[in-house]
């Protein structure tokens, strides 16, 4: 859901039930494309479409595309819509970058759509308003009503700042706005790859618009059924995992740091002297889960000895506008409502059970605290997952993911059987698809032929 500044990220971040069978009448908006100005190839647009889905002949908005067309229009296949995640990327910009192989670029106009409230598509920007903020992981009662009020406040001044978009921003209805963007590209179906939070869009389409898929990857799933608990806690559970694979490569690998020590005294250790610097312990777990991310081992090692150097490494690089879009977006996919301290408290408790070593997720920790605060039930809430209309859809999950637990993708497919198949790659990470040329391929070749591919690929590195 965030990205890293990692050659990985870079390269993928350059800068929703029941399916609907009928055409809606009249509902086709054509987009006027003209070359972008920062991308020869590109070509950039706006796609109009309702602010409220619910009330189709009201106000409307425009939303930023971006398509980089099929350079061999002979073989073309059709539309390969694609997400980056986060929320906060920019999917206009991913379509566009080199993330695709030529074989892709070459079958499928790749279009991105900026989702709502993200990159130039009314984008939601509050982050000026967090200044100040309470800690996220309150003590006590007083501590909670210090963030509950804090929360309640930024939410007030960045709702009045965005207008009526922050709240039209769930998942569902990106999903009505990519079918928008099918009608108006004059397409009967469409292929999609979403990556990490792209994920929740794709599963929104898929329950809404089945019968208008024809390929649909999904990597590094957030799962959409999860409650409060499993959103904090799974992700506690596979920030522990990481760790302990990092471990693992460290007691395999000369060239570790910390090789031939307990790594998990030497992280105590660590952890102990970190009390004494200004920004305290969190700080060092939230760069070494960072680093999980990508995975880089050796700078984990490097930072946990206390021997980095000049080798200067950012902790955490988000999306441009994660911080704010996730209030209008992810607090609206989730019932992430915690009530009081009491409630924190037992969530807390879930965290540390699942997490003795990391002391839980930061993203799933920090995700759920942003969202207190928010009044009401979510517009789009959790649920089991119905694509019961949907073609056979890959799902695709590092064994490894510290981001999006690797259960997340299995529970994809146990709640659709029929519909998924599930291609595990056996390594680390957050993103699967470029990880090698198995999982490459193995995505490639579904999205051209729809050959499913084999059950796994093996680990590379790190």
């Amino acid at each position: 859901m965030r990205a890293l500044a990692t050659p990985l990220a870079a390269m993928v971040l350059v800068t929703c039930a029941g399916s609907v069978n009928a055409e809606p009448a009249g509902s086709a908006q054509s987009i006027a494309w003209a070359p972008c100005p920062d991308d020869p190839e590109g070509e950039c647009g706006t796609l109009s479409v309702p602010l409220d889905w619910n009330k189709p002949r009201g106000q409307r908005i425009d939303l930023a595309v971006a398509r980089h067309p099929a350079t061999d229009p002979a073989r073309r296949l059709g539309v390969l819509m694609v997400d980056p995640g986060g929320p906060g990327g920019s999917a206009a910009a991913f379509a566009l970058s080199g993330l695709f192989s030529p074989e892709i670029r070459a079958r499928f106009d790749i279009v991105g759509i900026d989702s709502r409230g993200t990159g130039n598509s009314l984008p939601i920007r509050c982050a000026d308003l967090m200044t100040g903020q309470p800690t996220t992981y309150p003590a006590d009662e007083a501590g909670f009503t210090a963030l509950l009020r804090h929360n309640r406040s930024v939410l007030e001044k960045c709702r009045e700042r965005s207008g009526p978009i922050f709240d039209h921003a769930d998942s569902a209805a990106v999903a009505q706005d990519m079918d928008a963007a099918r009608r108006a590209l004059g397409e009967r179906k469409i292929s999609y790859l979403g990556l990490s939070y792209g994920t929740v869009f794709g599963q929104q389409y898929a329950e809404k618009f089945g019968n208008r898929i024809r390929a649909m990857v999904l990597d590094s799933v957030v799962d959409h059924s999860a409650d409060s608990r499993r959103f904090m806690g799974d992700r506690a559970a596979a920030a522990d995992d990481s760790f302990t694979e990092f471990a693992r490569w460290c007691d395999r690998t000369a060239s570790c740091a910390l090789h031939g020590q307990d790594v998990f005294a030497a992280w105590e250790a660590a952890l102990v002297r970190a009390d004494g610097e200004p920004l305290g312990r969190q700080r060092l777990i939230d760069s070494v889960y960072g680093a999980l991310r990508d995975p880089d081992w050796s700078w984990i090692a490097d930072r946990i000895a206390g021997t980095t150097g000049t080798r200067a490494r950012a902790a955490l690089n988000f999306e441009p506008n994660y911080e704010s879009v996730r209030l209008a977006t992810v607090c609206q996919d989730f019932s992430l409502r915690i009530k009081n301290f009491a409630e924190y408290s037992r969530l807390r408790a879930e965290e540390l059970r699942r997490s003795p070593i990391m002391r839980g997720s930061f993203l799933g920790h920090d995700e759920a605290t942003a969202c207190v605060g928010v009044p009401g039930p979510p517009a789009n809430p959790p649920h089991r997952l119905d694509i019961r209309d949907a073609p056979k859809i890959l799902v695709l999950s590092a064994r490894h993911d510290p981001t999006t637990p690797y259960d997340w993708a299995a529970n994809i497919q146990r709640q659709a059987p029929r519909n998924t198949a599930l291609l595990t790659y056996e390594g680390w990470g957050h993103v699967a698809y470029p990880r090698n040329a198995c999982t490459r391929g193995g995505v490639d070749n579904y999205l051209l032929d729809l050959t499913i591919p084999a059950v796994s690929c093996p680990a590379v590195g790190p």
